[in-house]
């Protein structure tokens, strides 16, 4: 490891801060409970942090109340991780039980807001999901004919699009990572190398810099260029002429960093160069333009300017970047769709793409945390000409 790591978890006070937000937010929205299902929501609540959320068979949920703690109510297997917690009230049950999943539970909490037909807030909306069978989640609104429930999807996503100086500290330790291990890209790949063989050598690689783990590896080597950009690896030996890009999401302490980086083999054509430049002219404009009080709409607009040098089709791809956090992706999205006003300590992505030549493409991202004025560059910046190997 060539960088000191921060702390590991966070101080009782920042889950404190975050339930008084949370709960700040529900009383001026009228809200008398948040009810969360999914990994990161139930994480950033309350610490508790694990793997064996890739595991299916078990639900897990949270309750925030209109003061106080969190209430989880979560299979026993999990008892003690989240008594190391700030949680004090955990409810378990002896899981999995297909037949009553935690759902008695549930009701047994949920009542008595049903009985005065309170308001409990669940997350509908976009990048949310039903982390329990429909089957059960059925059978809980049926036994709670009295509840209603309100959409709290922009609650949670607002307060999590804004990060602590810790969590910002923990994207900014991942991004040296990553950062470090791309600058050694150079020492490892050659020509006729796997390119499977090169994943390989990077996930190596990010490890031994201090990456806890790789999930994401995605990237292409092709002549002239590529033009696919999430597939896995294939055996095809990398060769000269070739783009060769890799993009990366590796966590440190289940945050994450994600961009990418592009090389040539031996030699670089005219138009990959020419691509390359304008991407990272056009990545210079939405750093530039991640500012508070500018939109992500406005992100996507300096960026496309740019792009449209090459290429007018800067909106196929749906966007130019994204929110960055405990997930790979996160709100908001920098797309002409997208109004939401950048805020300072916001962790995003710039993510300019284009297309080019005969069915080519490239990508070229960053990461960044919006400052008071300006912003913050995380990731190491790109050599501002297309690096050859």
């Amino acid at each position: 490891m060539h960088m000191d790591a921060p702390t590991r978890g966070f101080h009782k006070a920042e889950f404190e801060q975050r339930t008084t937000n949370a709960q700040n937010l529900m009383a001026a929205q009228g809200l008398d409970g948040i009810l969360l299902m999914s990994e990161p929501e139930v994480r950033y609540f309350t610490g508790f942090h694990t793997l064996f959320w890739q595991s299916p068979t078990r639900p897990w949920f949270v309750f925030i109340p209109p003061e106080g703690k969190p209430v989880a109510i979560i299979p026993e297997i999990g008892a003690d991780l989240m008594r190391r917690t700030w949680v004090d009230d955990i409810r378990t049950w002896s899981a999995p039980d297909p037949a009553d999943d935690g759902i008695s539970l549930l009701i047994d909490l949920l009542s008595p807001m049903a009985a005065r037909t309170k308001r409990l807030g669940v997350l509908k909306g976009h990048e949310t999901h039903l982390r329990m069978p429909l089957d059960d989640w059925e059978r809980l609104v049926s036994s709670l004919s009295g509840l209603k429930m309100v959409d709290a999807t922009g609650l949670v996503q607002q307060l999590r699009m804004v990060k602590s100086a810790a969590e910002i500290e923990k994207h900014r330790y991942i991004c040296g990572v990553g950062s470090a291990a791309f600058a050694k890209v150079p020492e490892f790949v050659s020509e006729g190398m796997p390119l499977e063989d090169v994943f390989r050598e990077f996930r190596r690689t990010a490890l031994r810099q201090g990456a806890d783990d790789v999930p994401y590896l995605v990237g292409a080597a092709d002549v002239g260029g590529y033009a696919d950009v999430i597939s896995p690896p294939s055996r095809r030996p990398v060769q000269s002429g070739d783009i060769l890009m890799m993009d990366t999401g590796c966590t440190w302490d289940g945050y994450f960093c994600d961009f990418d980086r592009n090389w040539a083999i031996g030699r670089a054509d005219a138009n990959a160069q020419q691509a390359y430049d304008v991407l990272w002219r056009a990545t210079q404009a939405g750093i530039e333009a991640a500012r508070p009080g500018n939109t992500c709409r406005d992100l996507f607009y300096a960026m496309s300017e740019v792009i449209s040098e090459l290429d007018t089709s800067a909106g196929d791809v749906g966007r130019l970047g994204h929110g960055l956090g405990m997930q790979l992706t996160e709100q908001p999205s920098h797309a002409a769709f997208d109004n939401t006003m950048l805020k300072e300590n916001m962790v995003l992505t710039i993510e300019p793409s284009l297309s080019f030549g005969k069915g080519k493409m490239m990508v070229h991202e960053e990461n960044i945390v919006v400052s008071r004025n300006s912003a913050t560059l995380l990731t190491n910046r790109a050599a501002p000409e297309l690096p050859l190997i």
